[in-house]
């Protein structure tokens, strides 16, 4: 079975399952139940990094199954959404965020919690790594290729909504008060008058970092993946 889509489909099947019926269910709590928080984190921690490495492999061995032809301006996608995915993915991971693990208590603080690339989307990083896949699946117009970059893409775009809904039931009042000033869809808060953008708590730094990584990404990509993300 292994060198074929079928495989493939199973390993991003796996990957969702891991995520989505482990970390999202009663399950989580009965696991955390038995084993303790932090044996529970670690046990996860390493099937998700099995499940991510199987799903690589999988890929990698697949066959290349044309879905639509590689058009030369679809090229172009990429280069324009992964700069805006990559400034997500800094901004979300050097933000403090109550949506990630062991951060909830930001809540109950006397700091004000919305602040930075959070008045934009409470879920920063999870927004980047989907907009990161989606900008990917256009281009790569090949099954395997659309299987890969649509798992993650549902993966992080999916796990932003059951998060925010297992923190809904988890926290109960404060994350209500929460999420009435953000959203998960960037911008929606903003343009509903619930939020307004702060550039100051956001800061030059973090487009400079994703843009500093996305020039190096472009330099190596050929080197670390095999193809040019370049359309020219």
């Amino acid at each position: 079975m292994t060198g074929t889509i079928a495989h493939l489909s199973a390993a991003g099947l796996f990957l969702l399952l891991t995520h989505f019926g482990i970390s999202s269910t009663p399950l989580r709590a009965a696991l955390v139940g038995r084993l303790g928080e932090k044996p529970y984190l670690g046990l996860y921690s390493l099937v998700s990094a099995l499940a991510f490495w199987w799903l690589v492999a999988a890929y990698n061995a697949a066959p290349h199954v044309p879905v639509w032809p590689p058009v030369g301006g679809l090229a172009w996608v990429p280069v324009l959404l992964v700069p805006v995915a990559l400034f997500l993915l800094v901004a979300g991971l050097s933000t403090p965020n109550p949506t990630s693990v062991g951060q909830e208590r930001l809540l109950a603080g006397d700091r004000e919690p919305v602040r930075g690339i959070l008045r934009v989307t409470r879920n920063p990083f999870l927004w980047g790594v989907g907009l990161w896949a989606v900008a990917h699946m256009v281009p790569n117009g090949d099954l395997a290729s659309l299987i890969l970059f649509g798992t993650l893409a549902l993966l992080a775009l999916g796990g932003s909504v059951l998060i925010d809904a297992k923190l809904a039931r988890r926290l109960g009042a404060d994350w209500d008060r929460y999420a009435a000033r953000t959203s998960n869809l960037p911008f929606a808060a903003i343009l509903a008058g619930r939020q307004s953008l702060v550039w100051r708590e956001i800061g030059w730094w973090r487009p400079a970092v994703a843009l500093l990584v996305y020039g190096g990404l472009l330099h190596l990509h050929r080197m670390l993946f095999g193809a040019s993300p370049l359309p020219w």
